[in-house]
């Protein structure tokens, strides 16, 4: 039996997979398949996913490919919960960039990335003190980054976001991947508090809004 057909046949457990714009990174506002994969380890207070934790469908990966092939997409975004926290989505990641979809994985950055397909896009997370998850940190995915990566803060207050700025300086992050994303909590930090922060201090980051929240508010699957 062909290695292509064993990474196939592996499974894993899926809240859902839908269709939509992309609300973030560098692909924001571009139509864009979902793979939402079950389970986190972490407990952060901003979660706006916290439905992704528990349950979920247990699919075999041939299955999550004939799924997202239906909607005959350009973009794939492997997301969570945490997908990492799956040893089966790393052969996904593969098998999607095998199929020629554009291929980005959202990690909270407390999971190793340093098996993920090299031709995958990753959007990593550094968790902010405010979100009660800074201690899960694995700073040295840092290292694993290029180029085509993004590293993103999620900010709740003007402590988190001087955290943030200390890690820009200290990781050198904006020479070091393609965008560092700097995004407010949604209806906790005032959009136009933090966009006058980026200003102020010329920062060389992208602020951004989550833009399917403004579209279709904050629900699940879509």
């Amino acid at each position: 039996m062909s290695v292509v057909i064993v990474m196939a046949d592996a499974n894993l457990r899926i809240t859902e997979i839908f269709y939509s714009l992309q609300g973030e990174a560098k692909t924001i506002g571009l139509p864009t398949v979902f793979v939402r994969l079950t389970g986190c380890p972490l407990r952060c207070n901003y979660c706006d996913s916290e439905y992704a934790f528990h349950g979920g469908e247990r699919l075999s990966l041939s299955h999550v490919l004939a799924e997202v092939a239906k909607f005959n997409p350009r973009y794939i975004c492997v997301t969570g919960g945490e997908p990492l926290a799956q040893p089966s989505c790393l052969p996904l990641l593969s098998l999607l960039c095998d199929e020629g979809y554009a291929v980005s994985l959202e990690t909270s950055g407390a999971m190793d990335v340093t098996a993920v397909d090299q031709r995958v896009s990753i959007v990593m997370d550094l968790k902010t003190p405010s979100c009660g998850e800074v201690g899960k940190n694995l700073y040295s995915n840092i290292a694993c980054l290029g180029d085509k990566d993004q590293i993103k803060f999620v900010l709740a207050t003007r402590d988190d976001y001087e955290w943030a700025k200390f890690k820009l300086d200290e990781y050198q992050l904006s020479t070091r991947v393609g965008e560092v994303l700097f995004s407010p909590v949604h209806g906790v930090l005032a959009e136009r508090d933090l966009a006058d922060w980026i200003i102020d201090d010329n920062l060389p980051v992208r602020f951004q809004i989550q833009l399917h929240k403004l579209l279709w508010g904050d629900k699940p699957g879509v």
